[in-house]
């Protein structure tokens, strides 16, 4: 069946070297007309394989993540697994970010790569806690303190409105008002402290 296909290939091209019209050839073998030209393009005079079937499948896969950043996104998500820190993905990216890792990789494919080699576990056993107490924002009045997740960037032009906004590394907490820039403060305990 392959051999027939490929004598047809060259059947069709032979036709047309001899001077018949393109459109009887094609029309007369049931093919299209892009058929037709694809094979008259490949034709080598001097080459007996021009008329074998090319593999459609590309050569290369360029997306692919490639192995060092696979096994640097492995070795972050384990080092943060025995420290007993939060090791989901976007503490991974943002710990990539910090030690400069090129190219960085996305959410999704950190996902995937956890995902390929069995690193999607949660921990085991009871949560103990760690005595860290949570940060206590001072409420005396109704509506004196607010609470907010906040999702992309958010703009406030009132300067008796202060933000709180929280980054998904640990501890890291960032507060701002107009009249100020971005600060981080130096513990959480710093945060019942602003004054904005």
């Amino acid at each position: 069946m392959k051999n027939d296909i490929q004598q047809e290939r060259i059947r069709a091209v032979q036709r047309f070297l001899n001077g018949e019209r393109q459109e009887a050839i094609y029309t007369s073998l049931g093919r299209s007309k892009t058929w037709f030209y694809k094979w008259v393009e490949r034709y080598i005079a001097d080459d007996n394989s021009w008329s074998e079937s090319h593999p459609s499948r590309p050569l290369t896969n360029i997306t692919h993540t490639s192995k060092d950043v696979e096994e640097i996104v492995k070795m972050v998500r384990l080092n943060l697994y025995n420290h007993d820190l939060f090791c989901g993905v976007q503490t991974i990216l943002c710990e990539l970010e910090d030690i400069g890792a090129k190219p960085l990789p996305s959410l999704r494919t950190i996902n995937r790569i956890l995902s390929r080699n069995g690193l999607t576990h949660r921990r085991t056993g009871k949560y103990e806690a760690k005595g860290t107490p949570y940060p206590n924002l001072p409420s005396i009045w109704p509506n004196q303190t607010h609470q907010a997740d906040l999702v992309g960037p958010c703009y406030y032009y009132d300067s008796t409105v202060s933000m709180l906004l929280i980054c998904p590394r640990p501890a890291a907490v960032y507060t701002k008002n107009q009249s100020s820039s971005w600060t981080k403060p130096k513990s959480m305990n710093s945060i019942t402290n602003y004054d904005g």
